[in-house]
């Protein structure tokens, strides 16, 4: 039997799909480049939302398609990148912009300082530690900006978070990936799960005062546990 021999069509087509499925976030960057255009930022978020959700599967289903066996001739990687600058950087500055968290004329800047810092991060060759955090902050303005239009904390605060944020891109600090990181696992999973209820609630219904408190509440315990895990892995180092 040829241990050489070429993959299965079937094979072939699945890791096709998971490609397929990972530059689906570009469309899902376009929609949510119109809604903004429309002046639809929550129904931009959620967009913006939905390509997170495919940004956080597909490496999974990478691996199990095996799409660097059988599709060599396309690196999913660099298709991963392109796809998450738009999700992530550039269309969230856009939003920014948009909406008018920040006022003239700081908004251009803060924009530039998004755009350009997160350059800084998607070239790094270092950009993950070993046991998979992210070294600074990791371009997430796609959750800057949703909490800029769910607190709308105003022009002033807004401008401040955006100048910490683009500064913390730059600093030892350590954030983590809630899917790759192995360590503390199920509490990543739990934490994920109730940033993800909490933040979707808020962007598809305008519920009564208890409600919106509640998911707010749960949104914010989700993102301030997850940060306290990058924390606590910048303050005690590396597992051994």
């Amino acid at each position: 039997m040829d241990s050489k021999a070429s993959p299965a069509p079937l094979s072939i087509l699945a890791a096709w799909a998971v490609h397929a499925f990972t530059a689906s976030g570009a469309l899902l960057a376009f929609l949510a480049y119109r809604a903004v255009q429309a002046g639809q930022y929550r129904l931009a978020l959620l967009f913006l939302g939905i390509a997170l959700v495919v940004d956080g599967v597909d490496g999974t289903l990478a691996r199990l398609a095996g799409v660097k066996q059988r599709t060599p001739g396309i690196d999913g990687t660099i298709l991963d990148l392109v796809v998450d600058y738009l999700t992530y950087v550039f269309v969230p500055a856009i939003l920014i912009h948009r909406a008018g968290l920040i006022a003239a004329p700081y908004d251009s800047v803060a924009v530039a300082a998004i755009l350009l810092s997160s350059l800084y991060t998607f070239a790094r060759t270092d950009m993950k530690t070993a046991d998979n955090y992210f070294r600074g902050f990791p371009a997430l303005w796609n959750i800057v900006a949703f909490y800029l239009v769910v607190l709308a904390p105003g022009p002033a605060v807004s401008a401040i978070a955006v100048a910490v944020f683009a500064l913390l891109t730059f600093a030892p600090i350590d954030f983590v990936h809630p899917v790759r990181v192995r360590a503390h696992r199920p509490w990543l999973a739990g934490l994920t799960a109730i940033w993800g209820i909490g933040s979707f609630a808020l962007l598809v219904a305008d519920w009564s005062a208890p409600w919106t408190r509640l998911w707010l509440i749960l949104s914010l315990a989700g993102a301030g546990g997850l940060l306290a895990v990058g924390g606590l892995r910048t303050w005690r180092g590396p597992s051994r």
